[in-house]
């Protein structure tokens, strides 16, 4: 009787697992910008409660809000804490737990978790935000963006006024660098202020004409109290002209005085401070060469009582990140890309021993609950980040949060694969593809390529909000992706690999490793296949365009068409100036050499560009001089330009006219059998 009651049930359960399945549709524009973002996540000092980030899109009014919800860890029950019309950002929680600070319409405010109201902390002029507290909870630091030759709030906020009622918008500017990523600095540096827990008594600690946090390179803690509250450790950079420098340093300000020492004489990138529980150390990212952004990231440890250093990575060939002290003070947790995701070591301060925790998964925000147990965030090529929890004894993990999965479950989402084949030097490097939902093996499918940028960027199994994997794939097309020489994850020297060979070692893994694709996977059709790319990835496709080539149709996002002149208009120098030996009039640099526009004679393959006009980074004008080619040529090509983007496209109705264009474009030329 029960053994046919149990085959009675199995049996509903797999008609409805079918029907249910039967149900589910491929992602949709719609879908896609539904989805809530998770951002911040903050654990409560006593452990019970997450404080977490949610960012959510409106497509209509074409923006975005964030809000701060609270999780509480007994019930796995969350509650939106923050209900205003600005967003709400950045949450720390008080020393006693019994409150939240936050960023907000660029002031620092405050909420009590049984209070229905924030109060604004800070009134200062020109901004406050990214607030640290020290162990007592009654100072706080706190960043803004001053002119440097001020000495007081008074007057900043003169100069922010005459500047805003001038009807000269002209600048005159007289140092590098003077421009980042999407937007012009205007005379003004990010400085350190300590002041007391309620916003008042406000001091610079960190005076002078330099950055602090750094523009750039910096690590995810660069500045932070020692646990007694006697000193702050902080990041920036001093030479005289930062954008050819990649010399970021750690310097020590006392509270009492405000001296500031500088800790190391490091001529390469060094941040992301962490003391130790008990104060007598500070960890530490460091790089080992000059000028070079993508170098290996050693974990340092400096003793204060005994003033030296240690490497306590010096046999890992991969970039230790992420720094975290275990509570008991006696090892450091960190995070490593390998192999297309991440992997999270331990390493003993004493012995320096390094130990693997786990591999395989793309996590961040990793916080201790308690000596065994932790939290993190982590996402998926076919789930957006969520929260969970791992016991590290049993490595057992458990999702604590569902923010998403309402949506999830009405989705058809393919996992990615992985591939190894034989590339360039001889090496293995590791391909990813991910099949059309609802895919049959006895079809024929079209294939895009995807090619990262960085170029020291990877593929991993993560859910992109900008180039997502189901997006692409959701009209029916299979997806491969190569981690080409230069990528990270692989070993400090398969990450050198790309560097004044941009266009070598890397474009023959490309072609590699589409040559293995066809031969191996019979379900792609090889008369149809089309490649997109960002930043390197928009270099390599325009680089791909000016030689012979199986792609029926290119897609260049923000992508490098002259080096030369590139580097004119670039704003951290330091970058090309590593990758191409040197400046453009330096003789032996090779600029010339991997610039797209110099085989732009060949260009015969149709090509979609996209720009957008506030890249600082890839200034617009590439995308510009790559169409004129184009089209000077009589190559079927399109420019879709953005004037309110920077190197991303982020505002919901321009990205769902770029879903929209790229769609088209890949359409009309890899569809015609269908």
């Amino acid at each position: 009787m029960f053994k046919g009651k149990l085959i009675l049930i199995t049996a509903f359960v797999m008609f409805f697992s079918i029907l249910n399945a039967s149900e589910k549709r491929a992602i949709t524009f719609e879908d896609f910008f539904s989805m809530k973002r998770l951002g911040s996540v903050a654990l409560s000092p006593d452990k019970s409660t997450i404080a977490y980030t949610l960012k959510i899109p409106n497509t209509e009014q074409n923006n975005f809000k964030t809000d701060i919800w609270l999780l509480d860890l007994k019930t796995k029950k969350s509650l939106q804490f923050t209900n205003n019309k600005k967003s709400s950002s950045g949450p720390v929680w008080s020393t006693d737990s019994k409150a939240l600070y936050f960023n907000r319409d660029g002031q620092i405010w405050k909420k009590d978790i049984k209070e229905d109201s924030a109060k604004q902390v800070t009134h200062f002029a020109p901004g406050a935000g990214g607030i640290v507290l020290n162990s007592d909870g009654n100072k706080m630091l706190f960043t803004s963006e001053v002119y440097p030759d001020c000495a007081d709030e008074d007057c900043n906020k003169k100069k922010i006024e005459k500047a805003e009622n001038s009807k000269v918008k002209a600048r005159v500017i007289d140092h590098l660098m003077y421009r980042h990523w999407n937007r012009w600095l205007e005379g003004k540096r990010s400085h350190v202020f300590l002041s007391d827990v309620n916003g008042k008594n406000a001091v610079d600690m960190t005076p002078g004409d330099y950055d602090t946090p750094p523009l750039d390179l910096g690590g995810a803690n660069d500045y932070t109290f020692s646990p007694d509250g006697k000193e702050i450790c902080f990041v920036r950079n001093i030479d005289k002209i930062a954008a050819a420098s990649t010399n970021n340093d750690l310097f020590i300000a006392g509270i009492a005085d405000g001296k500031i020492t500088k800790l190391t004489d490091n001529p390469a990138n060094d941040n992301n401070p962490n003391y130790s529980p008990d104060g007598r150390y500070i960890a530490f990212a460091s790089m080992e060469r000059p000028g070079f952004e993508a170098d290996k990231y050693r974990l340092m440890l400096y003793d204060r009582q005994k003033k030296t250093f240690t490497d306590l990575t010096k046999g890992l060939n991969l970039s230790a990140a992420s720094i975290l002290w275990h509570p008991s003070g006696k090892e450091i947790y960190f995070r490593a890309a390998e192999r297309g995701s991440y992997s999270l070591y331990k390493v003993d301060i004493k012995s320096a021993k390094i130990s693997n925790i786990f591999k395989g998964r793309y996590f961040r925000n990793l916080q201790f609950i308690s000596d065994n147990e932790i939290i993190y965030k982590k996402h998926t090529a076919s789930m957006p980040y969520e929260i969970f929890k791992m016991n590290l004894k049993d490595k057992k993990a458990v999702q604590i949060s569902r923010i998403n999965s309402e949506l999830l479950e009405q989705l058809e989402m393919p996992a990615y694969e992985e591939f190894w084949f034989g590339g360039a030097k001889g090496d293995r490097v590791q391909g990813f593809i991910l099949k059309p939902p609802f895919f049959n093996p006895d079809k024929k499918y079209p294939a895009i390529q995807l090619i990262h940028g960085g170029p020291q960027g990877a593929w991993g199994n993560d859910f992109h909000f900008r180039w997502n994997y189901q997006m692409f794939a959701a009209p029916g097309y299979v997806l491969y992706m190569i981690n080409f020489h230069g990528s990270r994850g692989y070993g400090q020297d398969f990450c050198d690999a790309v560097s004044k060979d941009w266009g070598g070692a890397p474009y023959e893994d490309i072609k590699k490793g589409t040559e293995y694709v066809l031969n191996n996977f019979k379900f792609i059709d090889d008369n149809r296949l089309g490649a997109a790319g960002a930043s390197y990835g928009g270099f390599m496709v325009n680089w791909i365009a000016g030689d012979e080539n199986p792609y029926k149709c290119l897609v260049s996002h923000d992508g490098v068409y002259d080096q030369v002149s590139m580097y004119g208009a670039t704003e951290e120098l330091w970058f090309p100036e590593w990758e191409f030996n040197g400046t453009p009039w330096d003789k032996e640099s090779q600029y010339r050499k991997w610039s797209p526009s110099e085989r732009a004679k060949n260009f015969k393959t149709p090509t979609l560009v996209i720009h957008g006009e506030h890249d600082y980074r890839v200034p617009y004008t590439q995308g510009m001089q790559m169409f004129t080619a184009l089209q000077r040529q009589g190559v079927k090509s399109k420019l879709l330009f953005f004037p309110d983007e920077d190197h991303f496209v982020q505002k919901p109705q321009n990205a769902r006219l770029w879903w929209k264009t790229v769609h088209e474009w890949f359409a009309e030329f890899l569809m015609q059998n269908d």
